[in-house]
């Protein structure tokens, strides 16, 4: 880090990084800033000329804060410190004349626009600008552009801050905005006229300041003093995003990010953005018990009546979901294993060792990414398994990181070395490491696509012995939010799914939604929508969604989170812990808890690093025994982003998101 310099901000001297811009170092001294364009986590445009300050000995013209480093500042008389003024006369009168001029085309739209109340040209306008205009002249106009079904568009609104095309640009890595025009006849237009194609492109109404990018499916149906806003977790896929969940009622009007910068910095993908339709569809909303090949509603003591009738004195397998809050795996386990049965969820035929949690967490953070000299990827495409940490790794990347990729070729944002396909290509790694392609402190990832077949241990093993061969840190991608808090509490049976279902005569299946149950056993169904699990069950269980019930999530790299309850699940549905405990009391043998709470404490005792939230444990290194894998290419697993789980396919915009996406792969191209 650079020496620190001193600087005085408004009469208050401050010692800053002589290679922050001046925008930010007011912020370190406490001093706000108005600015449109700028943002931390893009590259400087200083187009909008909000954040003017004045240079005391400088200029006789206000500077623009964003994009003059301290290092710029020349000293005063005698050497004294540079002096920074941000609210004098110069400045407050530069910023109401660039308000001024913001707004000689903006249409006086706030009472209609879903921007209103929260909105940074109202609040700018507000503590910045005056109280008239000048100009009398007839507005401007522009034709809205079509962005596709999630960015709704009003460009008579855009104030020219480019922040949606650096971020589509930058941070998604996709190039699909920019500006034509000049001056008066600017506009923010796709490429060709298309509509957006990346699965981040929701983030671009975040970071727009006005009411010209909008969240087209949100639109005209609630105002921000009308939500609820609850903190949570997104469950989407095992990044474990922070997410803040807006409610009406009882209804999820919306979802934004919160910021981490751990996990998912400020952005999320449009699949957690935009998943909120499906928590209103298909919903189990009261108990069915089949009989004659017809599912009927039940109430809650005939079908837990049935459910523990139909489990005692038979050998039962318990089931895990891929969106099952750590609490009621755990309450499972003891509830299975009660009756002398099994638990398991890998239930996509993941070897994953149990016990060993570097070989199926890793020792790595996501935010090691940031700072990586190389990348390696093993059977993993995480522009579709976890896009924001694909953004994350293409930051990287841009920050001069090699990437490597082992498995099917695909567009992933950035540029990489493809070193093969398959197995073979990882064998030869561990034989001798492509130092040329990557180079040491390489950081290595494994996804699902190289674990969840036959060999995948020695898959693992291999990939273990390259990262301890080139001294690198090591993370397992996972794609269910439920599947590293339920390995952390044990949910496993020694053989995986196959012995756990081997012989069971009642599948107690959890919310696990990817697999299909052959015929012969009993299926008890616990869960929220009427996906695969529900068809195939003789007894179903309705439980929450993740919105609707407080539960612990552990994210692919061992993150212990809280997802907090932000409404109640419909009809006679109950939270997933509470329905497990009733069926306990059924079965004779009841769990020693009546409270989560109560629930909570029993599952940190057992597993104390579980208490620790928002705290990484240390794994300690445990390299699998060497075993030859198979001479096969790896699959990636995820075929279709938007259709991963039960919520996603009861949402009808997921639908449609997923039949577009699959029209543009399928689109013919002329020959030339």
């Amino acid at each position: 880090m650079a020496e620190l310099r001193k600087i005085i901000i408004d009469g208050k001297e401050v010692d800053v990084d002589p290679n922050l811009t001046l925008i930010q170092a007011c912020e370190q001294a406490g001093v706000e800033i108005p600015r449109f364009c700028y943002h931390e986590r893009l590259s400087i445009a200083g187009n909008c000329r909000m954040c003017l300050v004045e240079i005391v000995g400088g200029p006789p013209k206000p500077a623009a804060s964003c994009a003059m480093q301290v290092k710029d500042l020349r000293p005063g008389p005698e050497g004294a410190p540079p002096v920074v003024k941000t609210n004098s006369p110069m400045v407050k009168k530069a910023r109401e004349g660039v308000m001024e001029f913001l707004l000689i085309n903006h249409p006086l739209d706030c009472p209609i626009c879903d921007q209103g109340g929260e909105c940074d040209l109202q609040d700018q306008a507000m503590a910045y600008g005056v109280d008239f205009s000048r100009f009398r002249e007839p507005k401007r106009a522009r034709m809205d552009e079509d962005f596709g079904p999630l960015v709704g568009t009003v460009m008579t609104r855009c104030i020219s801050c480019t922040r949606c095309v650096r971020f589509i640009t930058e941070v998604a890595g996709v190039p699909e905005l920019g500006i034509l025009g000049r001056g008066e006849d600017s506009d923010v237009v796709t490429y060709l006229g298309k509509m957006l194609e990346s699965n981040m492109q929701g983030n671009v109404v975040d970071l727009c300041p006005v009411g010209a990018l909008t969240n087209k499916p949100y639109a005209f149906t609630a105002r921000p003093w009308e939500l609820t806003k609850t903190e949570s977790i997104d469950v989407m896929d095992a990044f474990g995003s922070n997410i803040r969940v807006d409610t009406k009622g009882r209804e999820v009007m919306r979802i934004l990010p919160r910021n981490h910068d751990g996990v998912n910095e400020e952005w999320i993908s449009d699949k957690t953005r935009h998943i909120s339709d499906g928590l209103r569809r298909q919903r189990l909303d009261t108990p069915y018990i089949r009989e004659k090949g017809k599912l009927r509603q039940a109430s809650w003591p005939e079908a837990l009546g049935a459910a523990a009738s139909a489990m005692k004195g038979r050998k039962v397998a318990g089931l895990v979901g891929d969106l099952v809050p750590v609490e009621a795996a755990f309450s499972l386990k003891q509830l299975v294993e009660s009756q002398g049965g099994s638990v398991e969820c890998r239930t996509d035929g993941a070897k994953l060792p149990e016990g060993n949690r570097s070989g199926y967490v890793g020792t790595a953070r996501i935010e090691d990414i940031d700072t990586a000299k190389a990348i390696m990827l093993i059977g993993t495409n995480p522009r579709i398994e976890a896009p924001v940490l694909n953004a994350r790794i293409r930051k990287a990347w841009t920050r001069g990181a090699k990437v490597g990729v082992i498995g099917p070729r695909a567009d992933l944002t950035y540029e990489y070395t493809h070193l093969g396909t398959g197995r073979a290509a990882l064998k030869a790694l561990t034989d001798k490491p492509h130092e040329d392609a990557l180079g040491r402190e390489t950081l290595v990832i494994v996804g699902m696509g190289a674990l969840n077949e036959a060999d995948g241990e020695a898959v693992l093993s291999h990939a273990m012995k390259f990262a301890e061969m080139t001294g690198s840190k090591f993370l397992v991608l996972h794609d269910a939010a439920a599947r590293v808090g339920a390995m952390d509490v044990g949910a496993v049976t020694d053989g995986g799914l196959t012995a756990a279902l081997d012989g069971a005569e009642v599948v107690y299946n959890l919310g696990a939604d990817e697999i299909e149950i052959a015929a012969g056993p009993v299926v008890i169904y616990q869960g929220s929508h009427g996906d695969r699990g529900a068809h195939r069950a003789d007894i179903i269980l309705p439980g929450a969604a993740y919105t609707e019930e407080n539960g612990l999530f552990v994210n692919t790299e061992g993150r212990p989170q809280l997802a907090m309850r932000a409404g109640f699940a419909p009809g006679e549905a109950k939270e997933n812990w509470a329905v497990l405990r009733a069926l306990s009391a059924e079965l004779g043998a009841a769990q020693p808890w009546n409270t989560l709470a109560a629930l909570r404490k029993a599952l940190v005792g057992a597993h104390p690093h579980l208490g620790e939230i928002g705290q990484i444990a240390e794994n300690p290194w445990n390299r699998l025994p060497l075993r030859a894998p198979a001479k096969a290419d790896f699959h990636y697993k995820i075929k279709d982003f938007y259709l991963t789980n039960p919520v996603a396919r009861a949402s009808a915009l997921m639908a449609e998101l997923s039949a577009l996406a699959h029209a543009r792969a399928e689109a013919s191209i002329a020959a030339e």
